[in-house]
């Protein structure tokens, strides 16, 4: 609700950033799209989302969690002035997110997640140096991480494909938790075999369609991840997108999420 996006929050409180000037990338669906432009080292002035989480603290009882731009994303979602490479802006990037994490735990947060949607996007490159940035910006950090990688807003890009171009990757991260999506592109789930130790966030909602889902559809799409994943180590969310849902349609996909949860609980 306080965020003009998932990642330019962030990105745009960052030194380095001409904020008269935005530069411009080309997005996953090739549209044009204004960024983030950097013309000199990246550096975090002040932290950014602490008064969230300390307003969020102060409301509930219950574990909260924030979420933070991953630094690879970041340098595919800017126009790089000033950095020789990519891969040196990326971990200029980590470093503020480093320091943004410690203190979204020191201020109360039970789990900070990185959203890294651009891993899947662009793979190769995030083989060359995205891991590196992402453990650079965990380097000494004790609370329970997550990362997020999607393949986009559903309202947006319509066409996906039925596996990850990049997930096994993150096996040997120190990141406990691995956010995907699975409903939408009816993802094949074998690959979260590869992903022992790691506790798997399981998108089950399909947020293309205002078609609320039965507890049955959701049952069985949590079914496909139970033959690789052990239920101690899977937590259901939506796929990405959800705030481009009505909120009554948000509102019931949310409560048959819970439901197809409970039914397979059921059977258990």
């Amino acid at each position: 609700m306080r965020r003009e996006s998932y990642s330019n929050r962030f990105a745009t409180a960052l030194e380095g950033i001409d904020l008269d000037n935005p530069g411009t990338v080309l997005s996953r669906t090739g549209r044009k799209n204004l960024v983030p432009r950097v013309v000199g080292p990246v550096r975090r002035k002040h932290p950014v989302q602490i008064r969230d989480v300390q307003f969020l603290r102060a409301n509930t009882d219950h574990p909260i969690k924030m979420t933070v731009p991953g630094p690879f994303t970041m340098s595919q979602h800017a126009q790089n002035d000033y950095y020789e490479t990519e891969e040196d802006l990326a971990m200029a990037y980590a470093v503020a997110v480093n320091e943004e994490i410690r203190d979204l735990f020191a201020a109360g947060a039970d789990y900070v997640q990185i959203d890294e949607p651009y891993m899947q996007a662009q793979p190769e490159k995030a083989r060359q140096f995205g891991v590196k940035a992402l453990n650079h910006a965990l380097d000494g950090v004790s609370g329970t991480t997550a990362i997020h990688l999607c393949f986009g807003y559903a309202a947006l890009v319509k066409d996906r494909p039925s596996g990850y171009s990049f997930l096994p990757e993150l096996a040997q991260c120190p990141v406990r938790q691995i956010s995907i999506e699975t409903a939408q592109s009816s993802l094949d789930c074998s690959v979260l075999a590869k992903l022992t130790g790691k506790t798997i966030i399981l998108g089950v909602l399909d947020l293309s369609t205002y078609e609320i889902e039965t507890p049955e559809i959701v049952a069985g799409r949590i079914g496909r991840a139970l033959a690789f994943v052990g239920p101690e180590r899977l937590i259901l969310a939506p796929d990405c997108g959800l705030k481009y849902l009505p909120r009554r349609v948000a509102f019931e996909k949310m409560k048959a999420m819970v439901d197809g949860a409970d039914l397979v609980r059921s059977k258990s």
